[in-house]
């Protein structure tokens, strides 16, 4: 990494702790900065903490009082979930001290060229391809998957080297925290109404998904989604070359689907049919992962080899076997009605048997009915269940039924089909009702598959 001087014999708070917390904390205490943790979560309770005080780093838990700033800190670095409504936050910026999130910090620190992506659905998906097609021909170094989809960004900027890439998912909860965050390649591979809780607005929204080129030239590369007309706009703001992908309509300076096969420029590359995840949204994904690879020199066959062995990531349509000709696939991910609404896009749906529910945040589901329908069957839970029955009926699917969850579920289902069908868990629900997060409620779902497997 970098030994950069900016931040030595500096203050530095770091607000809220978990994964990036932790990783920025220890990051600038090597730096040379004089770094103090703030935490909600009381010390007692909270081992992060803990272990950074034995690295004499001071430590603040319980509660984020506003008195910390008199303290004359030169820089706060936020967790990307605290909201820029809170008290000690706003105050931050009321007294000009720049508020950045832990990405801001790797840049700094990168030896490496960073390839960054961010939109609303797919991101863990594209950014997992993009890794592995530009390790499929590497000579030297490697691609190093960072960001949003688990790795702290910054901990992994402290072990690449020069001859590395880094492959970062990046949220518009991170990039709202950037100054000087270049990215040599960027991709907003869709943007929806999301986040509205957060951000307030979908303008806001899609402006702070838009920072992640605002530091870029005409020499940086930014990949965008042609399939939605807003892409054409701004296209004509960045100062990147603009490399387009489309389902839609022929792109011939980009990648582009014509006649079932995904083509980048005039080179026909992959039959849509071949990659190895379903649905019309995870050809999207590879088209903006085949321009990177491309961009890199990545043989054709090489693509072809990846996208065809790739079957996704862990709880995003992801393969989980297969018993007595029926395929099972784990969509735990989908927290939301649009992204069931893309999963549901990759499956006949008069062999399809869904599985859905979860934690009732107050809507109802109409806006899904129209992608139910002539869906197989359909099996509910949680709290929402009565509503997706609601829901269910208004699509005119014969077969609903309830149970208590989703390790009920999947014999349940079984039950339910015949040779040839699939069995899909999508729950477009959050998980916290039943499970403490939907990697724990699509663990249950694979145990479950592999029990029906003994069986």
């Amino acid at each position: 990494m970098k030994k950069i001087t900016d931040y030595q014999n500096k203050k530095v708070l770091v607000l809220g702790l978990a994964k990036s917390g932790v990783s920025a904390a220890k990051l600038l205490h090597e730096l040379g900065a004089l770094v103090t943790v703030n935490d909600g979560k009381p010390f007692e309770e909270n081992p992060e903490a803990q272990d950074l005080l034995t690295l004499g780093i001071k430590v603040i838990t319980g509660s984020h009082p506003i008195e910390l700033l008199d303290e004359g800190f030169s820089v706060v670095v936020k967790n990307p979930g605290i909201p820029y409504e809170n008290p000690l936050v706003a105050k931050a910026i009321s007294l000009k001290i720049p508020v950045l999130t832990e990405i801001e910090l790797a840049y700094q620190i990168a030896e490496c060229p960073i390839v960054g992506i961010t939109g609303t659905n797919g991101k863990t998906t594209t950014t997992t391809m993009i890794g592995l097609l530009l390790n499929a021909e590497r000579q030297s170094g490697k691609a190093r998957l960072a960001g949003n989809i688990g790795y702290p960004a910054s901990s992994v900027a402290q072990e690449a080297v020069a001859a590395d890439e880094m492959v970062m998912e990046l949220s518009s909860f991170q990039l709202m925290g950037i100054e000087t965050f270049h990215p040599k390649i960027a991709l907003i591979i869709n943007l929806y109404e999301a986040h509205l809780d957060y951000h307030g607005s979908r303008k806001a929204y899609v402006e702070a998904k838009w920072r992640i080129q605002e530091n870029m030239t005409v020499d940086d590369y930014l990949i965008l989604n042609w399939n939605q007309e807003e892409s054409y706009a701004l296209a004509e703001k960045t100062k990147a070359t603009v490399i387009p992908f489309s389902t839609q309509e022929i792109v011939t300076n980009g990648a582009y689907l014509k006649d079932g096969w995904l083509y980048y420029k005039e080179e026909a590359i992959i039959e849509s049919q071949a990659i190895g995840v379903p649905g019309a949204h995870n050809v999207e994904n590879a088209l903006a992962a085949i321009i990177v690879a491309k961009l890199h020199g990545v043989s054709t066959d090489a693509i072809k080899n990846t996208l065809s062995h790739f079957h996704g990531v862990p709880h995003r349509t992801q393969f989980a076997g297969e018993i007595d000709g029926r395929k099972f696939y784990n969509d735990s991910k989908a927290t939301n009605i649009l992204a069931t609404e893309m999963a549901l896009g990759g499956f006949d749906h008069s062999k399809l048997i869904l599985l859905a529910g979860g934690l009732d945040r107050g809507n109802n589901f109409d806006e899904l009915a129209p992608s139910l329908t002539d869906v197989k069957a359909m099996i509910v839970f949680g709290e929402t269940k009565e509503k997706l029955k609601d829901a269910a009926k208004k699509a005119g699917i014969a077969v609903v039924q309830e149970t208590e969850n989703v390790e009920t579920a999947v014999p349940l289902a079984f039950s339910l089909s015949e040779t040839g069908d699939a069995i899909l868990l999508s729950p477009a629900n959050a998980s916290w009702d039943q499970y403490p997060n939907f990697e724990v409620r699509g663990d249950k779902f694979m145990d479950a598959v592999k029990q029906l497997k003994i069986k």
